[in-house]
């Protein structure tokens, strides 16, 4: 894909708040265990991403620093703040890793998880119980 990189982030934001928004409310499609399974499902996809994506996210910064020509408002030092950078995405690489190993838990857990359909009347089978 052409295009920023930055967008593609941008546009992963926007997807996770449209299931924030959309995901508040019991509906039709959203009330099931096996709902929640596919929801955490996607979001394990989601997470195991991120630490790549906090890694890159970085190179433009590297690369004008490697060449010398990164440059910081007030004067200051370049070498101080990619120090920064530098520690800060290792944080943010290791919480990513606890994040995906958590939410992989959390698909794991519901993966057995169904609907228990005993006694409503919306799942009992037409052969049951009217003769």
């Amino acid at each position: 894909m052409k295009g920023n990189p930055a967008r593609h982030l941008s546009k992963a934001g926007d997807g996770v708040r449209a299931f924030n928004h959309t995901s508040r409310a019991a509906a039709k499609d959203w009330q099931f265990p096996s709902d929640a399974y596919t929801a955490v499902g996607s979001l394990s996809y989601l997470v195991q991403m991120l630490g790549q994506a906090v890694e890159q996210s970085t190179v433009p910064v590297l690369r004008t620093y490697e060449h010398g020509r990164v440059l910081i408002d007030n004067g200051g030092d370049a070498d101080a703040k990619v120090a920064e950078l530098l520690a800060a995405r290792e944080d943010a690489v290791a919480a990513a890793e606890a994040l995906t190993r958590a939410v992989q838990r959390m698909h794991n857990a519901t993966s057995p998880m169904g609907l228990d359909t005993r006694g409503l009347p919306e799942f009992e089978d037409e052969d049951e119980g009217g003769e």
